[in-house]
């Protein structure tokens, strides 16, 4: 940090397994990607190749160990997974991960209807190849599944093999744990986290609101996902209440002057 400041939240070092920004890439030149890790590097865990964005990316190889290179984890997006699965090439997906080098993969059924079991079982299948994230969630808003189904599926594809359950939200973050306004569907997030433990979840958070939600909610250390390239650091500040929002919020109560609530 380039300056000292008490009472500021503790964000610890990477590579760490809480406190975890997962940046969406959708398509970024080269040139792009280097300017955002020689700015947010430091605080950037996890990149996604948005969708089926890697498809049609030029230089992806690059790309990747690019990412790579700067420690940060590098995965294709939960649709591409899909688009394999759904024209019956998991074996063809699991080869081109090994072509590609990559380390992570997502297994999501936001797109399709893949009976759970099966999910499952994909998910033990690819973790003896990479560690895997599974996004649990619908990308129908008009699918509302139900808290108690949230916490089944979370429970069953951590214990099948996943590292991380990423809650779904879309790059807009309008479904899944959210409402179509975008506003936080509470008692589902309250309940998820009865059962399930923070440091296991991302949350999908595009939106400024959302971040803050889930900032206060769990604390500075939350894991969120589907963060635009820009916002990185404005999101590293909001977790450190350098940002009105947050402001008050990790104020010691010795605090000189009050702050105005948000």
């Amino acid at each position: 940090m380039n300056f000292k400041l008490k009472h500021i939240p503790e964000r610890p070092l990477k590579p760490r397994n809480a406190g975890l920004t997962m940046v969406m890439d959708k398509g970024l030149s080269m040139r792009e990607a280097e300017d955002m890790i020689s700015v947010s590097g430091a605080y950037t865990d996890i990149v996604k190749l948005g969708f089926g964005t890697s498809y049609v990316t030029p230089n992806l190889q690059e790309k990747i160990k690019l990412y790579q290179s700067n420690g940060i984890i590098v995965y294709f997006g939960g649709t591409l997974f899909e688009a394999y699965l759904v024209r019956n090439q998991f074996e063809d997906y699991i080869k081109m991960l090994e072509k590609y080098g990559m380390q992570h993969a997502e297994i999501s059924d936001g797109s399709i209807e893949l009976p759970h079991d099966m999910k499952l079982e994909l998910i033990a299948k690819l973790s003896k190849h990479v560690t895997v994230l599974s996004e649990v969630g619908s990308k129908d808003v008009e699918k509302i599944i139900p808290p108690y189904q949230w916490i089944e599926l979370m429970q069953s594809e951590l214990a099948a093999g996943a590292w991380k359950v990423i809650a779904e939200a879309r790059e807009a973050g309008n479904v899944g744990v959210y409402r179509s306004s975008g506003e936080v569907r509470e008692g589902l997030v309250q309940e998820i986290l009865t059962k399930i433990p923070e440091e296991k979840i991302i949350w999908e958070a595009p939106q400024k609101a959302q971040q803050t939600y889930f900032i206060k909610l769990v604390g500075a250390n939350v894991n969120l996902g589907n963060i635009a390239p820009n916002d990185i650091i404005p999101l590293e500040t909001l977790r450190l209440g350098l940002r009105s929002d947050t402001f008050s919020f990790f104020l010691g109560k010795g605090s000189k002057f009050i702050a105005k609530k948000k």
